[in-house]
């Protein structure tokens, strides 16, 4: 940068000695020649010093005060040229030539408290005599010159200014979008960076929090990715203090929020297997009743008739491999106890993970203690099982953490998750096939609101996405896989036990919503909690509750008949029927809809010839708000032709028809 700035500088010190020589030439006002002069050198001898500090100057206000500055000598060397001939000046200066100096001068003063300014800022020394610390070039904008001077102090200051320099700005960009862009345009980003990536650790949270605001829109995210914002991300995800890790993640989750197009890149530099590990450190290893059951051959059955064969050497080393797979989930096992079941799983993850390190590990290990790979690295391993690797991370002193901190680590962890699984089915492979889920399953149950809802969310989005994507839908929620039914198990609990004001009730019943087509005809255990729902005082819980059901009974799901059975049989034609007549728009079409499949698929019901909901179709198929839904109609009127054959009209159709109205 030193010689960006030294170019810049040529131009207006040639132009400062220019306007000192034409000064000493002038024939006409000598004395106003001579101020101008004596002006032009101070600010030369200041243009000087900068080019001699021209490494430690900050580029950006740099260019600004330097352009400004040779447009004033420009001016000014007009001026004193035409100083020297008379019959030029009485043409020149027919109106006022005491204004045209004056104004000259002005100018020169300001542009020599501008570089002024610059020096100083640039050298650590923010404030001065202009403006309570700033230069007259923020006269018209006081806040670019503030962002500037943190900005100066995040490139040159102290441990301690840096990190409150990434405050101010974290509050400027908070306060206002507007300031966000300024200190992007002014190269704020890197420093931050640099801030995030060297600094001690309230810098580094400050520098955070700092990239996280400033990411409000694709434009801004896509810069600081161009910047290397992804790389240093994950370097302090992987090994930085975790209060540090926990704004990081939260900064994550704000990029890929507001640029979709970064989940790739996050996912390019292993931010998805860093967060699962977050996200399992004291989590997967408290809940040993989960675990894989599998027929491959890294199944627990499987790894736990292969330990007898292994070495004590591999059972010792409990390094947790990267790419080591986590059991997940094992149905309450007879004849085997938790604690046996837990010395077990912690076994096999163990001696998975050596196997997957190879004798390669092995053989290092033993170059580097000068011993050969004869099974007695044991002691040797054993004396650092507190600093080993989870999925990467630096895990040494992880476990002296207060509580409050290893929860926010987890909130954001799930939070990040959430926003890159968002529409992206890659991601969402990675996620379930390493040990997310059951970390879902148990933090949906375990852990503080903020982390549980975090939790749903991003299994809401995983299954959204699971919804679209067969193969996804087929491989991570088979009936039968573990971790699949863990999350089905919390999401269930909460679903019947939350109230109608939890933040936990929506993204769970969508959740089950998505995963409808993944249940077999007997599982119909959230069936009766959906239906329930359809009676809720809230608009929204029942229009989800609606809309989840009718994932189940819609003709795309094979199990519809079965389903519509279900939803019958738990009460639902009476709450449907209701809000048909009488509930809320937002809450009308998602009941009719249902209320239109369940009809189509099971017309020889009793319970709906009961209700009449016959006559509640033919009323409904009359509405106006039905006449603009094409799909709807068709739907009506599929429905009521098979209602026609098994079932008579009633009188309640026009009753209920002429009570609503």
């Amino acid at each position: 940068m030193g010689d960006i700035v030294k170019k810049i500088l040529a131009k207006p010190i040639q132009l400062a000695d220019q306007v000192t020589k034409a000064a000493d030439e002038a024939t006409s006002f000598k004395q106003e020649c001579a101020e101008l002069k004596s002006k032009t050198e101070k600010l030369a001898a200041l243009l000087r010093q900068a080019a001699r500090a021209s490494s430690e100057l900050y580029e950006r206000p740099t260019r600004r005060i330097i352009e400004e500055t040779e447009q004033v000598l420009d001016k000014a060397l007009a001026l004193v040229l035409k100083c020297r001939g008379n019959a030029l000046m009485n043409r020149v200066f027919t109106l006022n030539p005491s204004a045209a100096f004056r104004k000259v001068s002005s100018h020169l003063e300001n542009s020599v408290g501008d570089v002024s300014w610059l020096l100083r800022v640039s050298a650590g020394e923010a404030g001065g005599e202009y403006l309570g610390g700033l230069p007259p070039i923020a006269a018209n904008e006081p806040i670019l010159c503030f962002i500037w001077e943190q900005i100066a102090a995040l490139h040159t200051g102290a441990p301690e200014e840096r990190s409150d320099a990434a405050a101010s700005l974290v509050s400027l960009a908070s306060d206002n979008p507007r300031y966000g862009k300024l200190i992007i345009e002014e190269g704020g980003v890197g420093p931050l960076l640099k801030l995030l990536k060297e600094g001690k650790s309230e810098g580094q949270e400050n520098a955070a929090r700092a990239v996280g605001l400033l990411g409000r829109d694709p434009e801004s995210v896509e810069h600081m990715i161009h910047v290397g914002a992804c790389s240093v991300l994950a370097k302090i995800l992987k090994e930085g203090p975790m209060k540090v890790q926990g704004v990081v993640a939260w900064a994550v989750s704000e990029l890929a929020a507001n640029y979709p197009k970064s989940q790739d890149l996050f996912a390019q530099h292993k931010m998805v297997t860093l967060l699962v590990g977050h996200l399992a450190f004291e989590t997967v290893e408290e809940h040993s009743k989960y675990a894989i059951v599998s027929k491959k051959p890294t199944s627990i059955h499987a790894l736990v008739v292969a330990s007898s064969n292994t070495n004590n050497t591999n059972l010792r080393n409990q390094n947790h491999h990267p790419e080591a797979e986590i059991p997940t989930r094992i149905p309450h096992p007879f004849g085997e106890g938790p604690r046996n079941l837990h010395r077990v799983i912690t076994s096999t993850i163990a001696m998975h993970a050596a196997n997957k390190q190879g004798n390669e590990t092995s053989q290092n290990q033993s170059k580097s203690n000068g011993v050969a790979n004869d099974g007695k690295l044991g002691n040797n391993n054993q004396n650092h099982q507190r600093n080993y690797s989870h999925s990467g991370i630096n895990m040494k002193g992880r476990d002296l953490e207060d509580p409050g901190t290893k929860a926010y680590m987890k909130e954001m962890a799930a939070r990040a998750l959430w926003q890159l699984a968002k529409d992206n089915s890659p991601i969402c492979r990675s996620i379930t096939e390493s040990r997310a889920l059951l970390c879902f399953a148990v933090l949906l149950e375990k852990g503080t609101e903020a982390v549980q809802y975090n939790s749903a969310m991003a299994v809401m989005e995983i299954t959204a996405v699971a919804e679209k994507d067969p193969e996804l839908r087929k491989s991570a929620f088979k009936p039968n896989s573990p971790a699949c039914k863990a999350v089905v198990d919390q999401v269930v609990k909460i679903i019947e036990k939350a109230d109608s004001d939890s933040i936990l009730l929506i993204p769970c019943i969508k959740t089950i919503g998505n995963l409808a087509r993944t249940f077999k005809a007997t599982e119909t255990r959230m069936i009766g909690p959906l239906v329930k729902l359809l009676d809720e005082r809230e608009a929204e819980v029942t229009r989800e509750a609606s809309i989840a059901l009718a994932k189940f009974a819609c003709t795309e799901n094979y199990l519809h008949v079965d389903h519509a059975k279900a939803i019958i049989s738990a009460g639902g034609a009476k709450h449907l029927i209701q809000l048909v007549y009488f509930g809320e728009e937002m809450v009308q079409i998602p009941a009719l809809l249902l209320l239109s499949y369940i009809a189509m698929h099971v017309p020889d019901s009793d319970e709906l010839a009961q209700a009449e909901v016959l006559g509640v179709i033919e009323w409904a198929s009359k509405q106006s708000s039905v006449a603009h839904n094409q799909t709807l109609e068709a739907l009506l009127l599929d429905s009521k032709s098979k209602l026609e054959l098994y079932q008579s009209r009633g009188p309640r159709g026009s009753h209920q028809s002429q009570k609503h109205h």
